[in-house]
């Protein structure tokens, strides 16, 4: 197997295996139940003991909340729940003081409604310069009465809103792919384009080593904005070809952009969200003149098969090998249904969303979930090129599913007409603790109740706590913790060649730079090598033989 450059050649990005922090429920430092920016400084000896590369930070920016951040209406500042701008400064510093990186989320593709341009647009007569900085269009039919067209929004229901005019007449129509109070924005125009440029600077300028592109294959749309010729409702958000995803004009974008970073020292760099397919269409993302990473989504719309898992694995290396790009592997974030319910269920993330967000907790088997979960994270860890997990993920959290209708925020419940609980039920705030005091430890003031934090945590949350994992032997938290510690340890993890070792049909098998293989066993039991020392797995190993659902970390012995 080939040699590759050490850790201290290459570029972080490659191979840096990054936390998502989704700041509201990841510690709250002031007892107001929302996660902030002090909490998280709070709990860095936390990060660093995990044995993270990277952070990265949900949007923290001044917002009114509609999609807690990603309705943006100030991109240089941050959020008042969350503190200052000068705590934001403090973190950068004592993250890269732990030798941890530091990456933030950037929206571009829209604004909030309450943002100072959106505001001034509304003022504004049509075909204005304040318009022109959003997608404004005249309706059709009668008076304009019919929006331009049959877009529908990801959320549900119509991608456009009417607007009323200064004069008090009903007028012009603006786009808004997601919530009505997130508007697009026009990327055709200059001004667009330089502010955003602008705001990448002032952040680059404060030490953030990153960004997380959110939408990255939208901002441009097909001229004319013609209508969907297929059912619009049906998977907005899916990889079929739409007007409004994965357009040219993005990629003139991520070109400028990469220059930006590249002006600066430090390896600076970007990581696009972008719902594309095939994984040729992923690899333009990542092409050497524009981003570095991109979200490798393969692995959130898999079954639990290994055939189907092999294939996707295979399918993005190549892709991503023709331009030179790492990939970067995920099975869990924010907008998902955690992997221990999806994993157990045998179901993906598109088209099964409903039934695995409403389904009866009973009807889950928890352990065989849990030992899933486990298993794909210690493959995906095993894999070449970068992993990102998301809070809560190496503790085994599950889906919360017990939240009660009138405590439900994000927006897709609403906009579905009351019939998708949308995703709050992946972000319901981390357990640091036991006892429920403090909202099991989210926050430091210990009066706080679990059902007072601002998505309420259910009575049995504390036995998924940190607390009660800390240290204890086969716990999910010390496994990642080990997981992590020998991935650093071994040169021949993350960047760098695979091989395929034949195993059997249900098995997916691959060895890594010295002498080091992954086993992921998805059938009967199976016989590891004999001339194997087992590192790590996901469950009991006796002797050699490896059980159903099961992964293990072997070195082979000559």
């Amino acid at each position: 197997m080939s040699q590759l450059a050490s850790r201290d050649e290459r570029p972080w990005w490659r191979d840096a295996v990054t936390y998502q922090i989704y700041i509201r429920s990841f510690a709250d430092s002031n007892g107001d139940g929302i996660g902030d920016v002090e909490g998280i400084r709070s709990r860095l000896p936390y990060l660093k003991k995990l044995g993270i590369d990277a952070i990265w930070i949900t949007p923290w920016y001044p917002s009114p909340q509609h999609d807690h951040g990603y309705d943006v209406a100030d991109y240089m500042d941050i959020e008042p729940e969350y503190g200052t701008l000068a705590d934001a400064e403090e973190l950068i510093k004592e993250a890269h003081g732990f030798g941890i990186k530091l990456i933030v989320d950037i929206v571009p593709n829209h604004t909030s409604s309450d943002h100072a341009w959106f505001q001034a647009a509304l003022k504004a007569a049509p075909n204005s310069v304040e318009r022109y900085r959003y997608m404004f269009r005249d309706g059709k039919g009668v008076n304009g009465d019919l929006p331009p067209n049959n877009w529908e929004a990801v959320f549900g229901g119509p991608a456009w809103e009417r607007v009323t005019e200064a004069n008090g007449t009903l007028g012009q129509w603006y786009l808004h792919l997601f919530a009505v109070e997130q508007p697009d924005l026009n990327w055709e125009n200059p001004e667009v384009v330089s502010h955003l440029e602008d705001v990448l600077k002032f952040w680059l300028d404060r030490g953030v080593d990153g960004f997380r592109i959110d939408v990255a294959h939208g901002m441009f749309k097909e001229a004319g904005l013609p209508d969907i010729t297929k059912d619009p409702v049906a998977e907005m958000l899916g990889t079929d070809h739409k007007p409004f995803w994965d357009q040219e004009g993005v990629h003139d974008i991520y070109r400028s952009w990469r220059k930006i970073f590249d002006s600066y020292p430090g390896d600076r760099m970007a990581v696009a969200e972008a719902w594309v397919s095939p994984a040729s269409r992923i690899a333009r993302y990542v092409r050497p003149d524009e981003l570095q990473n991109s979200f490798n989504f393969e692995m959130l719309t898999t079954l639990w098969k290994a055939s189907e898992i092999k294939k996707k694995i295979n399918h993005s290396i190549d892709a991503l090998a023709e331009v030179g790009a790492p990939t970067s592997w995920v099975f869990n974030n924010h907008d998902v249904v955690r992997s221990v319910d999806r994993l157990d269920l045998g179901l993906t993330n598109h088209g099964d969303t409903t039934r695995l967000r409403q389904g009866d907790p009973a009807q889950f088997n928890i352990a065989r979930g849990t030992l899933r979960a486990r298993s794909a994270a210690l493959m995906m860890l095993a894999l070449p090129g970068g992993a990102y997990l998301y809070q809560g993920e190496e503790l085994a959290v599950p889906e919360v599913r017990d939240i009660p209708e009138d405590r439900l925020t994000d927006p897709r419940w609403k906009m579905s007409g009351y019939l998708d609980r949308g995703r709050d039920g992946c972000r319901v705030p981390l357990p640091w603790s036991s006892n429920p005091e403090g909202a099991f430890g989210f926050s430091k003031d210990d009066t706080l109740t679990p059902t007072q934090a601002w998505l309420p945590q259910s009575a049995w949350w504390g036995k998924f706590s940190v607390d009660s994992q800390d240290g204890v032997e086969g716990s999910t938290l010390s496994m990642y913790r080990e997981a992590l510690a020998i991935r650093k340890a071994e040169q021949g993890l993350g960047d760098g060649p695979m091989e395929w070792i034949q195993a059997g049909e249900d098995v997916v098998a691959f060895e890594r730079p010295g002498d080091f293989a992954c086993y992921i066993n998805f059938g009967a039991a199976i016989e590891l090598p004999s001339n194997s020392q087992i590192l790590l797995a996901t469950g009991p190993v006796h002797g050699h033989t490896l059980a159903t659902d099961t992964a293990v970390w072997i070195r082979l012995i000559s």
